[in-house]
Order: structure tokens, then sequence, then C-alpha cells
């Protein structure tokens, strides 16, 4: 974000002024649209609100914005020569689109993220750089021969990566695969969003657990789609209640997170996992599995997953590449029938004709190399290691504010908050002290939930971010 610069002669109002009126000319700021509040502004630039006072009187002395009480400064539409009848109303076009916005608490906290680069990160669900095997895939790329045709891939993905898949997934997962029944995607949200668009209609139902990840997505609900809850214990879900929701609501689809779950880390109970396939077979609807975390497995092996003893085809499998590798290659799968996967492609194809192939390539190699191994050993240590800092912090400081089950896998740890607490107050007192975490109610949960992973802070910003948080909390409840 721009930043007015403190050593140079021109005033810092001047500044300001000059960097809003440039962005008005780009049509960042169309006729009409409204600015940040003097208080908002003054807090993003750092600056003092004297300062945006007086860049926004330089403004409106020029007639280029104008502000009206109640109604908060705006672009004025009059601004060269420009009238209402010739200006677009992009404020009803963003309120009208289909694709609804993401839930609020989430584009606080990345507002919140974007403005103070040393904010203590609890909330971003991907590895730290220190986490990520930087130095072999950068060897791996030095490596990597420029493919004799750069144009559009197969709509299913690189050939050589699903190749390398069906490798990857027998020998990690358990799963039979073919080249054909497995599509590459840009990751798990990919996937459940062409899932969504492509397999679900409006009015459709599904079953998803009760807290999850899918609930902080608004695709579904962008789809039409009926989200109905499945109640989740320390074992997982309970897959009669399946039966229940499919006589009430004849539903379609039960998506599932079996391992280290998100938001809560929990593992489903192995006899609920053949339960949950015998039901959905009995009923004929589908398993939707989303299994990003068994590699982070911090003890012995992880659970097997559903798919691998799906026999009939009920099961869509989606993994990714981002939870134990590198986010920024943004590649994830998926494993369906063929005729579900033709269907998919087909959709994508519609959408973006493939994700691109230098990564994919990359990520082949680096699945078939002999540095995936070591990779995931130290991968495995070093999250057990934050795991263990966060759990001590926690002790130190909140030792009967908070309950929780240390997870054996994932990247998340899962907190009942004992106090009753305002979940919008105690992110807002928290991001005064420096530090962000999720609100359980962005997963479904009732308010007095909180999510923090530890994969994305520092070792050492661990105990000071959980003694902020701690703080935070006490000041929520004053």
């Amino acid at each position: 974000m721009w930043k007015p610069d403190r050593s140079s002669a021109q005033p810092l109002y001047q500044q300001i002024s000059d960097d809003i009126e440039r962005r008005i000319s780009y049509g960042e700021f169309p006729p009409g649209s409204l600015l940040p509040s003097e208080r908002k502004l003054s807090a993003q630039l750092g600056v003092n609100r004297s300062t945006v006072v007086l860049a926004y009187e330089e403004l409106r002395s020029l007639g280029i914005i104008e502000s009206q009480t109640g109604s908060g400064t705006r672009v004025s539409k009059y601004m060269w020569g420009a009238t209402p009848k010739h200006t677009p109303n992009w404020h009803r076009y963003v309120e009208g689109g289909s694709f609804l916005p993401n839930v609020s608490f989430l584009r606080r906290i990345r507002e919140a993220l974007r403005h103070n680069p040393d904010m203590i990160d609890f909330a971003s669900g991907e590895l730290a750089a220190d986490l990520s095997p930087n130095q072999e895939i950068n060897l791996l790329m030095r490596e990597q021969v420029a493919a004799d045709y750069l144009g559009y891939d197969n709509p299913q993905g690189f050939p050589l990566l699903r190749k390398a898949l069906v490798s990857f997934l027998k020998q990690y997962r358990n799963i039979p695969a073919t080249e054909s029944s497995i599509m590459i995607t840009s990751g798990s949200q990919q996937s459940l969003y062409l899932i969504a668009q492509g397999l679900l209609a409006p009015g459709d139902a599904v079953a998803i657990e009760d807290p999850s990840y899918c609930y902080s997505l608004p695709m579904f609900q962008s789809a039409g789609v009926r989200l109905f809850r499945l109640p989740v214990d320390e074992q997982g879900v309970l897959p009669d209640d399946i039966r229940a929701l499919y006589k009430k609501h004849r539903i379609k689809m039960v998506f599932v997170n079996p391992n280290y779950q998100n938001p809560t880390g929990l593992v489903l109970h192995a006899e609920r996992r053949m339960q949950l396939l015998d039901i959905a077979s009995e009923l004929g609807i589908a398993i939707v599995e989303d299994d990003p975390f068994s590699l982070t497995c911090f003890d012995g092996e992880p659970p097997l997953p559903i798919k691998s003893f799906d026999k009939l085809g009920s099961v869509i499998y989606i993994g990714s590449f981002s939870k134990f590798a590198a986010s920024g290659l943004r590649i994830g799968w998926m494993v369906a029938p063929q005729t579900v996967v033709d269907r998919l492609a087909d959709v994508r194809q519609q959408m973006d004709f493939g994700p691109s192939i230098i990564p994919q390539q990359i990520a082949a190699q680096f699945l078939s190399s002999a540095y995936l191994n070591p990779h995931l050993e130290r991968l495995r240590t070093q999250l057990r290691f934050k795991r263990d800092l966060l759990v001590e912090a926690l002790r130190q400081h909140m030792p009967q504010q908070l309950t929780y089950t240390i997870p054996q896998g994932g990247l998340h740890l899962w907190c009942k908050i004992e106090a009753v607490v305002s979940d919008s107050k105690l992110l807002e007192e928290s991001i005064r002290r420096g530090i962000v975490f999720v609100p359980g109610s962005v997963y479904g949960s009732d308010s007095g939930y909180a999510r923090f992973t530890f994969a994305r802070a520092k070792p050492e910003q661990i105990n000071s971010g959980v003694r902020n948080f701690a703080q935070a909390l006490q000041a929520s409840l004053n």
C-alpha cells in the first residue's frame, strides 16, 4: 500500500491529496464512490487525522470530492464535467453481483494483516516460508527444462502431474487411481467451487460438518445451495444424522474433512468412516472428502481416507499441495469417477482453460523426487514444535480461560472460551494488540470459540501472541 514519504519536502497532506487525485483520475475511485473516513485513512497511512483533514479540504476546494453529514466523503459526481447519467453506478453493480462477499470477520483480518505486516498471524491457514521446501523447489526450477509447448494444456491437468499423483496417492494415501480419474485444480477451494457450480443446482441440499471451514466460503450460498449442519463430537460426525437429514431435506452430498478437521483438528473415528460410506451407498448420495492435512500427521501414520475404501465410486477425494508444500504453486487435485472429472474439466475450461503448466511441472517433479520424504519429516517436526509452543503458552497465560483438545496433526488448535464474550469485540481488541485469530462463528459455531493456526507465526512470536490475546480477552470482558 502507498505511504507518504516523510523525507520529501512536499507536505504530507499534499502528498495524500495528490495520491487520491491520481487514483481518481485512473478510475480507481469513480465519480460518486465513497472514500475512506478521515479516521480510517489516517490509520492506514500512519499519519495524524488532522493531516488527512487537510488533504480532504484541499480536494474539496478543487471540487474533486464532496462531503455530506451522515453520508461520508465521496468523489464528486460532477468533477471534470462528468454527470451522473454518464457514470455507471458501480455501488449497485457491486451489491448486485450473485457472488457473495467473504465473511466480514475474514475481510477485517485480511485488512489488518495488509496494513500491519508485523501482526502476529494466528489466522492464515497456510505454511510459513520456513516450512515450505523453498530450496528444493528452487533447485527443481533451475533444473527445469522448458516445455516444448506453453499453450493451453489438457483441461484435466498436466499429464505428467496426473501420472505422478497416481503413484503418490497410492503410496501415501492408499488410493488407487488412474490418470483419467484425476483432475488438477488450483487448490481445494477451487475444487469445492467447481463441485458447487458443476454438480449442484440452486435449491439442492448438502450436509456439512458443524463447525466446518466450508461455512467460511460464500460460494455455496452464491450457488443457491442449501447447507445443513452435521454436529461434530470428539470422534467426528455422527453418520446416523445423515439419514435424518436425507429424510427431511433430500440432501445430495455430504462434505467431510476426516483427518485433522478444519477448524477443530479432530479425526473421524474409523468405524464412523465405514458407516458414512455405507449410508452414502445405501441412500445413493455423494461424499466429498477434503483431505489437505493428512501428511502433517505428527506421530505414526495418519488414518486412511474414506476414498481408500470406496469400491462403488461414491467419494470425490480432494487434495492440495498447499498444506504440505508450497501454497504459491496453487496446485490441488480431485479424484472422482471419470464422468464427474469430464464434467468438471468442462466447467473449469469455461473459466480459465486450466492451471498454468509450469507450476504443474514443478509439482510433478517434487512429488516424484527424493526431496519429498525428508521435507515431510522436517515439516511434521517443525509443526509439532510450534503446536507445543502454542499449548505451553496457553497453559502459561490462560490456564483457566480456554479448553481445547491438542491436535495430532494439521495446522489448527480449536479453543472454547469459557467466558461469554463478543467475537467482534475480542477480534478488535486483539488487532489493537497486534494479533489476529479467526473467531469460531466464521465456521458456523456459536460465539465463544477461536481457531489458532500455529503454522504461520514465527516460533519467537507465539508466546507474546498468546499473552496479547489473553490481554485482549480480559479487555473484552470489562
